[in-house]
């Protein structure tokens, strides 16, 4: 096996990397990647899918081949993987004991959900904490709709393996994320709806202005602010109503738990 560090804080830095462990742990269990899949209730594809993704941030297989056994062969964890599982247990016991202490202290009006945002890092500047309206599947893929504090509805659209891994359900918190420069930014009054694109709106909170267009905050409610772009033409100013258009595919989810 390869000497070399491996990486667990990227393997489990987020909370949606849980479902992932769990399959792991299972494959450790059974002996078998199709039955661990079934014991964590997601396909075999998104087994696959969390095994390659596990792998590639621990940076060294996390499992391989066994020969022999009733059923011919099977799978098993490589040490690396016993390792990384071993020293999930000991973060996820010890995050759950910080964020206790923190929210007694904060007297329950500390958000754990955001807080454990805080450990994403990421260029996506938009990161904004809603929750779980409904989860709709069709043609290998799944819309989540999610409402955001103040209201407004926001769509995003994943592979269905992608909602099995983080355990979607309704009614659970998440973090909605996209980059600024997937977020195009006009006045209200150029509303254009289309089909598969989401419409925030709320006013101008900051310019940066230059010829070719410029970066736009946009306050969607106090305390929410989104990052766009908009054309150069449009010479938005600040208290203006605006429209934030964001394509469904744009949107990532994050689970923190």
């Amino acid at each position: 096996m390869n000497k070399s560090a491996l990486h667990f804080a990227k393997a489990f830095g987020h909370e949606a990397s849980d479902k992932r462990l769990t399959i792991l742990k299972h494959i450790g269990e059974v002996g078998s990647i199709s039955e661990a899949a079934r014991c964590a209730q997601v396909s075999y594809k998104a087994a696959w899918q969390a095994l390659e993704t596990l792998s590639n941030l621990a940076g060294a297989p996390l499992v391989e081949k066994a020969v022999g056994g009733s059923g011919g062969g099977g799978a098993r964890l490589t040490q690396a993987g016993v390792q990384l599982l071993e020293a999930a247990e000991r973060l996820n016991q010890a995050r759950a004991q910080v964020l206790s202490a923190l929210e007694q202290r904060a007297g329950n009006t500390l958000s754990v959900t955001g807080l454990a945002g805080l450990g994403l890092r990421t260029s996506m500047r938009n990161q904004m904490l809603c929750q779980i309206k409904s989860i709709q599947k069709s043609a290998g893929t799944a819309k989540v709709q999610l409402i955001l504090p103040g209201g407004q509805i926001l769509v995003s659209k994943i592979t269905i393996e992608s909602a099995e891994l983080l355990d979607l359900k309704v009614g659970l918190s998440a973090l909605a994320l996209c980059k600024a420069t997937a977020v195009k930014v006009q006045p209200s009054e150029d509303l254009e709806t289309l089909e598969g694109v989401n419409l925030l709106t709320g006013e101008v909170s900051a310019v940066s202005a230059s010829v070719k267009g410029g970066e736009i905050s946009v306050q969607l409610m106090p305390g929410l602010q989104l990052i766009g772009f908009a054309a150069a033409h449009q010479r938005l100013k600040i208290g203006q109503q605006v429209t934030a258009a964001i394509d469904e595919s744009a949107m990532v989810i994050a689970m923190s738990g």
